[in-house]
């Protein structure tokens, strides 16, 4: 589990902190005791989980775009983190073939203008780069990507992620390689949670189905995904940060894959059996009618090296992440206060180690 021990006093920067993940994450490193400031565009949803958790009063918020590299320069002088957590991102498979040009300016671009910025700070210790499980090249055939596998991508998104991947080894051999700072990406599988409002993923479709009573529909009910529960996940990269920190520059690997166990994948219609039953809504669903996006159909992780090097494993395997995800919608459509909620999920975790 993450140390609060490392995380005391440490000033993070943390950019996408109004986004489903970098909300969680905001909080969570807060509890930890860092002192955290946060970059990211305003909550792109309504609800979300940044206002609903009321993450702006825990930490020191900045409202900027981060393909404007002079503002955000000015922000990553001003706080002068010790530790860089990149988050931001235009993370939407189907946004991207809308938007190409903006997801390929928001995840290229505004990963290298974070780095740009962050070569002039001298306290800087640990950078983390979050891309995506989706940065490999995949050829659809049912195999379990391990970090040294071929980088690629089909739709915008993908390939805006691994061009990330490339930025990040670029200026990392370029401009670091002669400094203390460590660099490296985390490649986070399909991570589910509750405060996800996001449209055209399927926990959030599964809740607004629920709640207008309407029929729940699928794109590709039989595809498969390494789902994963946010804090599961943000616990890996926070322990990945502490090893990089701890070490030097080369002993710990400059990428890791973070999901569930192999054997742990459910497809779209299973997740949303499971989900349905555990919201206490009626189940059942219909595939998508037209054409839709091209998505791939199976993707898994080889996550066996993250576990190694870090002692990192799932604290909610299984249906338990589908358990805990379901449990935070039920408490929102109660109307409970979803800050104090969120923060005993956080407990709960942590306390189940």
């Amino acid at each position: 589990m993450a140390d609060p021990a490392f995380w005391q006093g440490k000033s993070v920067l943390l950019t996408g902190h109004t986004g489903f993940k970098g909300a969680w994450a905001a909080r969570w490193l807060t509890m930890l005791g860092a002192k955290v400031s946060g970059v990211a565009l305003a909550p792109h949803t309504d609800p979300n989980l940044f206002t609903l958790a009321d993450i702006g009063s825990y930490i020191n918020p900045f409202i900027a775009d981060i393909r404007d590299k002079d503002r955000l320069a000015e922000i990553v002088q001003e706080v002068r983190p010790d530790i860089i957590i990149h988050m931001a991102a235009q993370a939407l498979v189907r946004q991207s073939y809308t938007e190409p040009l903006a997801t390929l300016e928001a995840n290229i671009m505004g990963t290298a203008n974070l780095l740009e910025a962050a070569r002039g700070v001298d306290a800087l210790d640990t950078i983390l780069i979050i891309t995506s499980d989706k940065v490999y090249k995949n050829s659809e055939q049912s195999h379990a990507f391990v970090e040294e596998d071929r980088l690629g991508g089909h739709d915008p998104y993908s390939v805006s992620k691994a061009a990330a991947e490339l930025v990040t080894a670029s200026y990392a051999s370029s401009f670091f390689a002669d400094t203390n700072v460590k660099i490296a990406t985390a490649r986070g599988g399909n991570v589910i949670g509750g405060g996800d409002f996001s449209t055209d993923r399927i926990v959030p479709d599964i809740y607004r189905a629920a709640i207008s009573e309407k029929p729940l529909t699928l794109r590709y009910p039989d595809a498969t995904r390494p789902w994963q529960h946010v804090l599961d996940c943000l616990n890996g990269y926070f322990l990945y940060i502490e090893k990089l920190s701890h070490s030097e520059a080369k002993t710990v690997p400059s990428s890791l894959n973070f999901g569930p166990t192999g054997e742990v994948q459910f497809s779209v219609s299973q997740l949303a059996d499971i989900m349905q039953e555990a919201m206490q809504t009626p189940r059942g669903w219909q595939r998508e009618k037209g054409p839709v996006p091209k998505e791939m159909s199976s993707l898994c992780l080889d996550t066996s090296k993250a576990r190694i090097v870090l002692g990192w494993h799932d604290s909610l395997p299984d249906k338990r992440s589908l358990e805990w995800t379901a449990a935070w919608y039920l408490e929102y459509k109660k109307g409970a206060d979803m800050g104090r909620f969120t923060t005993q999920q956080i407990t709960s975790f942590m306390d189940l180690i």
